[in-house]
């Protein structure tokens, strides 16, 4: 079987997979699969759905929710992005503002500090 939509090809996974944290320093249950994980928040990132609509495929919602937050916080999303967007042939790389949902609060042009999307604040 291919590679599903929405998920990272052989290519792209082998470019990101030395930049996620590894087990040995996450003691817990969590990110057993990396590979799984990062499949998993790709589908809801591309797919705009809600994290409670999550395919089982991926584990639990609310534990892939918090490891992807665990991952912001942590900068991790960050370099796997990075690396991504080297690769110019990306399919999934657009540079378009039509495909991002703004809520109608933000037309109103108040200026405030600048939040990255993971939530974590713009250096300038």
């Amino acid at each position: 079987m291919g590679v599903k939509r929405y998920e990272l090809n052989e290519a792209q996974w082998s470019r990101i997979v030395p930049l996620l944290p590894d087990k040995s320093s996450d003691p817990g249950r969590t990110g057993v699969d990396n590979r799984t994980f990062v499949n998993g928040c790709l589908w809801i990132l591309r797919s705009g759905a809600h994290w409670q609509d999550l395919p089982e495929r991926y584990g639990k919602w609310k534990t892939v929710h918090r490891q992807f937050s665990r991952w912001c916080h942590a900068g991790v999303w960050e370099q796997v992005f990075d690396a991504l967007t080297a690769d110019r042939d990306n399919r999934y790389l657009t540079i378009d503002s039509t495909i991002m949902r703004a809520h109608q609060q933000a037309a109103s042009g108040k200026e405030g500090p600048r939040i990255r999307r993971w939530g974590l604040p713009e250096v300038d």
